[in-house]
């Protein structure tokens, strides 16, 4: 089988989407053609699909361990394959692609989140929910998507440690340390996304008028 048929990963589709990131700020993609090709990209299901995205820029290449692996993919099963790790115990995943993801009401939390996501929106709302731990650590990887916290009233987040690529962030709570119900430490990447963390609406209201 030609290198070009095989089934492409999600490490590569990420890797693929750095490399246009990194087009973008050099000058050669704009913003519209980096997100039509981050959908063919998205959409890939072989490695000739994700080449095209890159034909045309000089430069550009996918890193040599993928081209290896390629090459390993072809030459005659020797070993099973690895299994991928699978997340610490305790940690809920939420993946989504092209999807409209929401947890509210009385959803159990655990003590770590992990959200990947691509062209998804994700809304977590914290205010009813039944929390195992004060704080919790929620680490995202996000692509063209927008993520929303909400809180409950004296809840704190840390969102320091995310790190933007032509993304926004906002919270509009607490910082500092967890003193209440709540303490959110927000990780990981945002790739022309954005993310926000709130309190419920008309919390500022309620607090003016007590």
């Amino acid at each position: 089988m030609d290198s070009r048929d095989l089934r492409v990963s999600d490490a590569e589709r990420e890797h693929v989407g750095q490399l246009l990131q990194k087009a973008v700020g050099q000058g050669m993609l704009s913003l519209g053609e980096f997100t039509e090709r981050m959908d063919t990209v998205l959409a890939a299901k072989t490695r000739a699909d994700v080449n095209q995205v890159l034909i045309d820029l000089p430069g550009i290449q996918l890193r040599p361990e993928y081209v290896q692996q390629a090459r390993v993919q072809n030459a005659p099963a020797q070993t099973p394959a690895p299994v991928p790790s699978s997340p610490a115990a305790g940690t809920m995943v939420i993946r989504g692609r092209m999807s409209n993801l929401s947890r509210k009401g009385r959803w159990e939390v655990p003590p770590a989140l992990q959200i990947d996501t691509r062209m998804s929106t994700v809304v977590l709302d914290f205010t009813e929910a039944v929390m195992h731990t004060q704080v919790v650590h929620i680490q995202v990887n996000d692509y063209l998507g927008s993520v929303t916290l909400v809180v409950p009233a004296e809840a704190t987040a840390d969102i320091n440690g995310i790190d933007p690529v032509a993304s926004s962030t906002n919270s509009k709570v607490r910082s500092g340390a967890p003193f209440g119900p709540l303490h959110l430490v927000v990780t990981g990447k945002l790739h022309f996304s954005s993310l926000t963390v709130r309190y419920p609406l008309g919390t500022g209201l309620r607090e003016f008028l007590r």
